[in-house]
């Protein structure tokens, strides 16, 4: 047994969801235009009631993971509100140094990553460490969101890896400095509590491991795929260029809506 804690799915929902989408948009490669046009968000309020949505129901994703009614769950649910509320604050701060203007999208960025740091820990730390949790994951994705995706070149639009997998794999070693040891479901404490590395330990162990099945299992998935389509993971190009509500369904979402800001 590893030891890792993981309190409601920073491992297997985050990291994994998170690595899947860099490799295939390793796999894919970059939409057409990418890196010569910038893609924009066609609809700004329905990020911001996508990310309520998502808000809302993170209550339930943490909380349940309890799978009783008892205070552990309401501080699942306490520490995922001041997370989230951390991480869209240190969002915004970031974003006002960086470009000189915070942005809406960038909030609900900030947001979402504040819930996914959060989400390993969620029963196991205070709420002042759920708060320090927020407010570092937001520097951290920031980063891989405008530097590291631009080095590396890869074409993820929803920067699924750059707030998922970034987030979910600092929420892991964060859970290995904050867990309280009375809380632990190991008995092992936070680095912190403690003074003892076991827990840390355990902690990057989880993180390996998981990157290390998830890898393997996501080149056999595209492997397959590219089987089944006979080495095409992409659409044509007229039919990228058209776009696949046209190609696919026959009709167009929004007809006047070409995808690209002028």
């Amino acid at each position: 047994m590893i030891g890792a804690l993981d309190f409601a799915g920073g491992d297997v929902v985050h990291i994994s969801s998170g690595v899947t989408g860099l490799l295939l948009c390793l796999a894919l490669g970059g939409r057409r235009g990418f890196g010569l046009t910038s893609y924009r968000p066609h609809n700004v309020p329905f990020v911001a009631l996508g990310a309520g949505l998502l808000w809302f129901g993170w209550f339930g994703f943490n909380g349940g993971s309890e799978f009783a009614a008892d205070g552990t769950a309401a501080l699942a649910i306490l520490n995922t509100v001041v997370s989230s509320a951390a991480g869209l604050v240190s969002w915004l701060v970031v974003e006002r140094v960086a470009t000189g203007k915070p942005s809406l999208v960038g909030g609900c960025t900030g947001l979402v990553a504040g819930l996914v740091v959060v989400t390993p820990g969620a029963g196991f730390v205070e709420p002042w460490a759920a708060v320090v949790m927020g407010l570092l994951v937001s520097p951290v994705c920031y980063l891989a969101i405008s530097h590291l995706k631009a080095r590396l070149g890869y074409d993820d639009a929803l920067d699924a890896f750059g707030c998922h997998g970034v987030g979910g794999i600092l929420g892991g070693l964060l859970t290995g400095l904050f867990c309280v040891p009375e809380l632990s479901w190991t008995g092992q404490g936070g680095l912190l509590y403690t003074g003892d590395p076991s827990l840390m330990v355990s902690q990057v162990l989880g993180i390996v491991v998981t990157l290390a099945i998830v890898v393997v299992l996501d080149l056999v998935l595209i492997g397959a795929l590219r089987l089944v389509f006979r080495g095409q993971l992409r659409v044509s190009d007229r039919d990228e260029a058209l776009g696949l509500d046209v190609a696919e369904h026959g009709e167009s979402a929004y007809p006047a809506f070409t995808g690209l800001d002028a």
